[in-house]
């Protein structure tokens, strides 16, 4: 697996469907390496059970470690200039890294994630072995925004035998890039349903941590605080709340170019101590906050320079976790979530309307328990990481065959 991103420490929130994107595939018996840049964050070592890194090293100074990771766009929008300086070093060298695994390890197949960089470099260096590149969301809109970029990805899909994306809207948005429209399958996330499942003493727990009287609504939002997460909408959402809810409190978990921005709003819209952005959590924390939450949200947008997330995880994880779900339509989050079903859907950029449903599920905790049922038998039954693994592994053998290459 190529790839800039990799969950550099246990918990980290960057790229977590890697990880067990890799250990699912590895656990059906095949042996797995990931080629990735060095980080200076980076805890994993060389290996995590029978996954088995290969770091590779392109800054010339610490400061200039912004390939990948996250570190790239700024507000995931724009390009940071000390990325675009450094990464054609960091395209040679994993480049050069790629080539030394695939022929040390006799690869079989070389999955891409990211088609930029990750499904370029893999497409250079892959030795003739077939090629699976694998879209996440910001490498289409990198594409979009950047001639460059997208005479690179073009290349790239030209070389690939198969292509998979996390929503259906990246995978057409991909063959108006140059995907073959035959060989291009959607592929959404999986969901660790034993990690994320409704806790009563957790809750409890939880909720006694955070201050949160008895009887208080509890609203959670968590991810990277940027535009396309639409977050500054649900604290004027939370804000409108406080006439009929005014014991209803916000807690808010990620970082972000925005951060500073969204204090300020919710202080301006009167929150105060109701609203709480507790910064990064990690990852194995996230359970007991939907746990304890009444309502999680996630209000994705399409943002002003039109970047808009493939699926995010955090929908997965809220379902599974039996949370009442409120959230948009944005990207692939239809085609998991259902109106009324496993989900309340509102429209983008609509705090009004984020602000009435968050208010009908507190209003309604019977249905909407129910609703929260209905969403993690769904997870449950349709979005295990097991099952992700094994359609990768039926998409690996089908880019073995000779037939594959023929068509």
């Amino acid at each position: 697996m190529v790839t800039s991103s990799y969950p550099r420490f246990p918990g980290d929130a960057i790229a977590t469907f890697m990880a067990p994107i890799a250990h699912g595939v590895a656990a059906r018996g095949h042996r797995v390496h990931v080629v990735a840049p060095w980080n200076p964050s980076w805890r994993r070592g060389e290996a995590d059970g029978d996954v088995h890194f290969h770091l590779y090293r392109y800054a010339p100074a610490d400061r200039l470690n912004t390939f990948g990771y996250a570190g790239a766009l700024r507000a995931d929008v724009q390009l940071r200039a000390s990325a675009i300086v450094v990464s054609p070093l960091a395209l040679a060298a994993g480049w050069r890294r790629t080539r030394r695994v695939v022929r040390d390890t006799r690869t079989d197949v070389v999955h891409a994630h990211w088609v930029v960089p990750g499904g370029v470099t893999a497409a250079a260096a892959r030795r003739g072995r077939p090629l699976i590149v694998s879209l996440h969301g910001s490498d289409v809109f990198l594409a979009e925004r950047h001639a460059a970029a997208r005479r690179a990805a073009r290349w790239a899909f030209q070389r690939a035998r198969w292509v998979t994306a996390c929503s259906a809207d990246l995978r057409d948005r991909a063959v108006r890039l140059g995907a073959s429209p035959h060989r291009i399958s959607v592929v959404p996330y999986g969901v660790d349903t034993d990690r994320f499942r409704p806790d009563v003493d957790l809750r409890t727990a939880t909720r006694a941590s955070l201050g949160v009287q008895p009887g208080a609504g509890l609203v959670f939002a968590y991810g990277r605080l940027v535009e396309k997460k639409g977050f500054s909408y649900l604290v004027d959402a939370v804000a409108a709340l406080q006439r009929d809810f005014p014991s209803t409190r916000l807690v808010v978990a990620g970082e972000g170019d925005l951060g500073e921005a969204l204090r300020a709003r919710a202080e301006t819209a009167g929150l105060g101590d109701r609203a709480r952005f507790v910064g990064v959590v990690p990852q194995h924390e996230i359970p007991a906050y939907l746990a304890a939450a009444d309502v999680a949200v996630v209000p994705s947008v399409h943002d002003d320079a039109g970047n808009v997330d493939g699926l995010p995880n955090t929908v997965m994880e809220i379902m599974a976790s039996a949370t009442p779900l409120v959230t948009t339509a944005a990207g692939g989050i239809g085609a998991v979530a259902r109106d009324g079903e496993t989900a309340r859907i509102v429209p983008e950029r609509d705090a009004l309307a984020i602000a009435a449903a968050i208010g009908g599920i507190l209003r309604q905790p019977v249905l909407a328990r129910d609703m929260g049922a209905r969403a993690r038998a769904h997870v449950e039954h349709e979005h295990s990481w097991s099952r992700v693994a094994g359609t990768f592994d039926d998409i690996y053998r089908r880019a073995m065959d000779p037939d594959t290459r023929r068509r």
